[in-house]
């Protein structure tokens, strides 16, 4: 444990200072343009037990392995198949994962016990460079306690990792808000994992062979093995019961007054939600894009305003709406209210 944790900014030597704790095998939280990373050496056993140890993650949750040039993904995997080839051209460096068959330099608790392992090239440029002075790839989930709402501020993760790690460097804002669409090849189609900011219909520009998972729109038995980081337990979540609400403005309206108690607030789209509403409210934004950038700093100011229970509205459930969706969907347990 570290007595406190340091916030450095994105400047030549506090990058350098991240590099050398990282070369030792530490964790370090870093910005990516989706959320913040725990990140640490994807090769180094020791180094990603610390990431575990730092989250409270469960061992067999898969870690996403950051890459800074195709180069380095020949010493990552088997094999690379053509539609993962063509993905890459068009959507890195950005916010896609492509799980493909391991080498034997990924270490299993680097994979989650899986012989696959997710690779992805970040476009953030704080963390392109962070891996390119490394000089190894690395292991990066969210830099938040597991369960909990992802960062997108480095206060984020020092308000869950303070004591745990020996410092994060804060690049801003993440501009895109949830974590990075996460998908597999078969069968000459691509199966969609985790939805994020690159969407169904994104995919379906490289082929029309796109399969939404079971996993992205409901649990996973327990003995059921994760493919993905995302799937398998409760996420996402504040310490208020979050309850989805799919309907309209004036059901969402009437619902939420005739069920709040102490305690309760909602999540609206915009001020238009809130005529008649009875309860306090946080806005997370009036589009797709605008929910996706501001979901998890608004489930995290529902801690801080000391919420107990959130009704929330259900967001569209195509293009990146269907991240927002999956997100709250498990942030809730799967609560949903179908008006």
């Amino acid at each position: 444990m570290y007595c406190n944790t340091e916030i450095l900014d994105n400047s030549e030597p506090s990058i350098s200072k991240a590099v050398e704790f990282l070369k030792n095998g530490e964790v370090v939280g870093i910005p990516t343009e989706t959320v913040y990373g725990l990140a640490a050496n994807a090769f180094d056993e020791n180094a990603v037990k610390g990431i575990f140890t730092a989250k409270g993650r469960p061992s067999d949750n898969p870690l996403i392995v950051h890459i800074s040039d195709m180069e380095m993904i020949e010493d990552l995997v088997k094999e690379i198949p053509e539609l993962a080839v063509r993905c890459a051209e068009k959507f890195w460096p950005g916010p896609l994962t492509m799980i493909m068959p391991k080498s034997d330099m990924i270490p299993m608790i680097t994979s989650g016990g899986l012989d696959t392992v997710g690779i992805r090239m970040p476009s953030h440029k704080t963390a392109q460079l962070v891996i390119r002075k490394c000089g190894f790839p690395l292991a990066a989930p969210s830099a938040n306690l597991s369960g909990s709402p992802s960062p997108t501020t480095a206060k984020h993760v020092f308000d869950d990792m303070n004591g745990r790690i020996p410092c994060i460097i804060d690049g801003g804002f993440s501009a895109v808000g949830v974590e990075s669409t996460v998908i597999s090849f078969e069968n000459d189609g691509i199966r969609l994992l985790r939805p994020g900011f690159v969407s169904v219909e994104d995919l379906k520009e490289i082929t029309e062979n796109v399969f939404i998972d079971d996993g992205v729109l409901n649990m996973l038995k327990k003995d059921a093995v994760a493919a993905s980081p995302g799937m398998k337990y409760k996420h996402y979540s504040p310490a208020a019961d979050v309850i989805l609400i799919d309907g309209d403005t004036e059901k969402f309206r009437n619902y939420v007054n005739a069920n709040a108690e102490n305690g309760t607030w909602c999540m609206t789209f915009s001020d238009k939600d809130l005529n008649g509403i009875n309860v306090p409210f946080l806005s997370y934004g009036d589009t797709d894009i605008k929910q996706a950038h501001m979901l998890f700093d608004v489930l995290r100011e529902l801690d801080n305003k000391g919420a107990k229970k959130v009704f929330a509205r259900c967001p569209n459930k195509t293009g990146v709406g269907l991240a927002v969706y999956n997100r709250i969907l498990r942030s809730a347990g799967f609560q949903v209210i179908k008006l």
